[in-house]
């Protein structure tokens, strides 16, 4: 079996940010000894179901702010993965980290765990716009993590960026790629802002208190990053996400989304594509704590926090790996591997769709007998625009 990997939530922030729309709720420290005593007991519980210990090589703690955790909660959720699951000796952990929230000490310890992978939530170089987003750093404060990440022997380091912000210019967004490199990151991941319904950032931009960038700035910002981080010697390797080139700081985690392989996640609102099909924890921590107190029997690929649970058929699991291979800007889709796992190759399966956009410039054969399909440069751009074409194939008219 291929290896899986283990995605934990921790919901839990000191303040919510004015573009999150993902599940998190703020000011409830109270309750997080009693949520890591729900995630534990959701992990014991569904690796108990399974009939063979299923081995794991990276393991993701998301949120939230996971780093509001204590080095002995963290230790306590990583204690039940290692006996419960066999580890590689080599497993990438990731933990997301918020740059108002660490300490050097806390970070040594976090190191001494086992843990070999931060992420922080830089942002922005410019404090106005941090204060924009509701963030709770400023930008000295990431310098100052940077900096402590080192000392506490982390040699892989994540920098999340986000363009397109409200009033932002060009030239703001370009500081603020400048500053980040400048820092040394082993891995950027750059993402365009998204205005969801029900944030704050969203709400203020309705009623006209505050504009985003038009589609073609935001666009240029892009386009920028792709230029600079090359000259920089980082490998765009996906979509929104670089590494350098030359060490092989790639996020394993990440890949094994972008390549469609099995992930189980655990806490509220976790996600998972386990035993083939998609699952969702229920979404609010109150009442997963609740559940997960009732500690109702379960079946495989469930828990007693699964909330959403749909049936991956051979035909879906097609079309979701064209989408999300082609996020791999480099490897993008191989058409062997595609056959050794389906027994047929993306030609054979979507050949019109594929014939499609490759004229209109969005797609392009690649590598040794054009064995890798991927996006063009423009393509990039235009993802979705791609993407949609591998949704629900067999029922939609092409």
């Amino acid at each position: 079996m291929y290896p899986i990997s283990v995605y934990l939530h921790i919901p839990f922030c000191l303040k919510r940010c004015h573009y999150c729309d993902f599940c998190s709720t703020s000011g409830r420290q109270d309750a997080i000894a009693q949520y890591v005593h729900a995630l534990c007991l959701e992990i014991e519980q569904w690796v108990a179901l399974s009939a063979v210990k299923l081995p794991v090589h990276t393991v993701y703690f998301g949120g939230g702010t996971p780093t509001l955790l204590s080095v002995k909660q963290f230790e306590a959720i990583l204690s039940v993965i290692f006996e419960r699951f066999d580890c590689s000796s080599e497993m990438e952990i990731t933990v997301e980290a918020n740059p108002g929230t660490l300490s050097l000490d806390y970070l040594r310890d976090l190191r001494k765990l086992g843990i070999n992978r931060i992420s922080l939530g830089m942002q922005s170089a410019h404090d106005p716009e941090l204060r924009l987003l509701g963030r709770i750093h400023r930008y000295e404060d990431v310098v100052q993590a940077v900096r402590w990440s080192r000392l506490a022997g982390f040699g892989h380091l994540n920098l999340d960026l986000i363009y397109g912000l409200p009033e932002q210019k060009m030239e703001a967004w370009k500081h603020t790629l400048e500053v980040a490199v400048s820092l040394s990151p082993e891995h950027l991941s750059l993402y365009a802002l998204s205005l969801e319904c029900g944030t704050s950032l969203y709400d203020w931009t309705m009623r006209g208190l505050v504009a985003i960038p038009d589609e073609d700035v935001v666009a240029g910002m892009y386009e920028f990053a792709m230029d600079y981080l090359d000259t920089k010697r980082y490998l765009q390797y996906e979509i929104s996400n670089w590494a350098r080139a030359t060490d092989g700081y790639m996020c394993q985690h990440n890949l094994q989304y972008w390549r469609n392989f099995p992930y189980v996640g655990f806490g509220a609102g976790a996600h998972g594509f386990v035993f083939g099909y998609r699952l969702e924890n229920v979404s609010d921590a109150d009442e997963y704590m609740r559940r997960m107190d009732k500690a109702v029997q379960a079946e495989l690929p469930c828990s007693p926090a699964t909330d959403v649970l749909q049936r991956v058929d051979r035909q879906m699991e097609m079309e979701e790996t064209m989408m999300l291979g082609l996020r791999l800007t480099q490897e993008g889709v191989s058409q062997r591997a595609f056959y050794e796992r389906f027994g047929q190759t993306p030609v054979m399966k979507f050949g019109k769709q594929l014939r499609y956009l490759v004229e209109v410039g969005l797609l392009e054969y690649a590598g040794k007998n054009n064995d890798c399909i991927r996006l063009t440069r423009r393509g990039r751009l235009l993802g979705n625009q791609a993407f949609m074409h591998f949704i629900d194939t067999e029922r939609r008219i092409t």
